[in-house]
């Protein structure tokens, strides 16, 4: 997903794929020239529009605990972290090759946030 300023250029962007049944959230970049601009969280909600249509129940990324444009950005759009017992093997996964290539060296987690249901199946029942 791909959002271009009005000269048809780049600006922020999202990959996601899907991870253990969920809706992971690769990379999601946005150009500082365009941030705080609600970019990011307007292609976050664009995820999850995708995870709905795809009948996922978690969107899912891996992040800086400590960089505040990342986990605690995060938190505040819903997202709560994992702990090791909570990781399924794809995120855990991650984190093990995130390691590898030395982003280890800052503290990594990994976060989730529900996936809304779409309207009308509110009163659905949903299991953790």
């Amino acid at each position: 997903m791909v959002f271009a300023d009005t000269s048809d250029v780049p600006v922020a962007y999202l990959l996601i794929e899907h991870l253990d049944g969920n809706a992971h959230v690769e990379q999601l970049s946005v150009h500082p020239s365009h941030a705080r601009q609600g970019l990011g969280s307007e292609l976050l909600d664009v995820a999850e529009k995708w995870a709905q249509a795809q009948g996922l129940e978690w969107l899912t990324l891996t992040t800086f605990r400590d960089v505040p444009w990342n986990a605690p950005y995060y938190r505040r759009l819903g997202f709560e972290e994992l702990g090791p017992e909570l990781l399924d093997d794809g995120l855990r996964g991650i984190l093990e090759c995130e390691g590898l290539v030395g982003l280890s060296r800052w503290p990594r987690i990994a976060m989730r946030r529900r996936v809304r249901p779409i309207r009308g199946q509110e009163d659905s029942v949903s299991l953790y």
